[in-house]
């Protein structure tokens, strides 16, 4: 797994198909995000209470044009080798274009983002229609499909359990569709989500990952307006047990004091921020409709490090978004340098029909690719030196793969990705020294 795991804008580059259901009577595939991957898991759990049987569900993406080609596709295969399966559509493509998935002679049903997790949405009845697809910008409540995970089921990743905090998204930066498929913002309740982090720490889990598609707007719509940050500070002394507790992508211009001070005080809370950057240029950020500038975020880098100077940053930047020049390119490529970020996920700028980087001037094809490879290739340089600084150190691993005599794979507290041979065992918190590394992670061994 790498950074964009705990992003849920990013697009998975395959499918995920449920491990739970794969081959099985009902299958769920997954395209996107970490937060798909957790509704899929609701979804697979729904499906079953409505008694749904023979049929695959595609949970979609939408945050590029290439992940709606990819669901399209993968449906057309999956009515070839399953010809009398049900096939019914659903995510954030689907609500977006409900037309145009429903016109393919493939699918059975669309459901939209809302009511893929409701009560009742797999029971057959073709009474109800084809298209169940209804406004989500009308949806005001998440708090309802928080659901518990135990050890031996649940999302695929094992070692940490996920737990969505929010949903949608106030903001509308023009190169971004999301917002049309998961509607505005909107939190689950401070208690409903302190109650989750308890039930799975309860079962043993050591880390807990608080998720949603714009995080750091938790709160502004319940009564006080509480922040992210008294969330942050409210779990961690509620749940004593939790080891260790870690966000998901963040907004550099919505972390509040609170949120600084858990970095400062709570060791609890992990060393890592992605940070939602996009692009290292002002006009650039300017004309995405970005709510921060180029000095804002090496401001707030700074200001982390003063605080917690064993924090390690990962970004998520755009290349070739329309307009940009090689001179504003060459601003973010130096970025990732000057803010010292370890963790890349670089998109290819990709138009999205509807929005309005869409109907702005376009770079070059063979340009946008170049760029990406660019800044994947700093991004990458990043990682190594990040990677240096690892060695000789003990690091403290969150155990993702045992090692069954073919080695072992944890996560170190700042997110940096350890590869170790020792007997352990899954879920566990290990001690690791770091004798060197392969360029990806860092190559360890049990510490004595």
């Amino acid at each position: 797994m790498d950074p964009r795991g705990l992003d849920p804008r990013y697009v998975a580059e395959a499918p995920f198909r449920d491990d739970n259901s794969a081959g099985a009577a009902v299958e769920i595939v997954t395209f996107g995000c970490r937060l798909n991957a957790y509704e899929s898991e609701i979804i697979r759990k729904q499906a079953a209470a409505d008694g749904l049987s023979d049929a695959i569900v595609f949970n979609t993406c939408a945050v590029t044009g290439e992940a709606v080609r990819q669901a399209r596709q993968a449906i057309r295969k999956a009515r070839r080798e399953r010809p009398g399966a049900k096939v019914i559509v659903t995510g954030c493509a689907a609500q977006i274009d409900p037309a145009a998935f429903a016109a393919m002679p493939e699918v059975d049903l669309v459901l939209g983002n809302a009511e893929k997790t409701a009560a009742g949405s797999y029971v057959p009845g073709p009474e109800l229609g084809r298209v169940r697809v209804n406004d989500i910008m009308s949806v005001r409540q998440t708090a309802g499909h928080l659901i518990a995970h135990t050890l031996t089921g649940g999302l695929k990743d094992r070692a940490r359990a996920y737990v969505e905090v929010q949903n949608g998204c106030d903001h509308r930066c023009t190169f971004c569709i999301i917002p049309f498929g998961r509607g505005n913002s909107r939190s689950a309740a401070a208690g409903e989500v302190v109650a989750q982090v308890q039930r799975l720490a309860a079962q043993g889990y050591r880390e807990v990952v608080l998720t949603g598609v714009d995080v750091t707007s938790w709160g502004a719509d319940l009564p006080g307006a509480p922040t992210l940050g008294q969330l942050v500070a409210r779990i961690l002394k509620l749940v004593p047990d939790l080891p260790r507790l870690r966000l998901s992508s963040i907004d550099a211009a919505e972390i509040d004091p609170d949120l600084m001070r858990c970095l400062a005080e709570q060791p609890r809370l992990m060393p890592y921020l992605h940070l939602s950057l996009q692009a290292g240029d002002d006009m650039i950020l300017k004309r995405m409709k970005r709510r921060h500038s180029r000095a804002d975020a090496l401001r707030l880098i700074e200001a982390v490090r003063a605080v917690r100077p064993d924090t390690a940053f990962g970004a998520d930047l755009i290349a070739g978004f329309p307009t940009e020049t090689e001179a504003m390119f060459a601003n973010t490529l130096a970025m990732v340098d000057e803010a010292g970020l370890a963790f890349l996920h670089v998109f290819p700028f990709s138009p999205r029909p509807g929005t309005p980087a869409a109907r702005m001037p376009a770079v070059p094809r063979a340009e946008v690719k170049a760029r990406a490879a660019r800044l994947r290739a700093a991004g990458q340089a990043g990682l190594a030196r990040h990677l240096d600084r690892q060695v000789g150190r003990t690091l403290m691993g969150l155990v993702e793969r045992p090692d069954l005599g073919q080695g072992g794979l944890a996560r170190a507290e700042d997110f940096t990705e350890i590869a170790f041979s020792g007997a352990t065992m899954l879920g566990g918190i290990v001690a690791l020294t770091v004798t060197g590394h392969d360029g990806r992670r860092v190559l360890a061994q049990r510490a004595a």
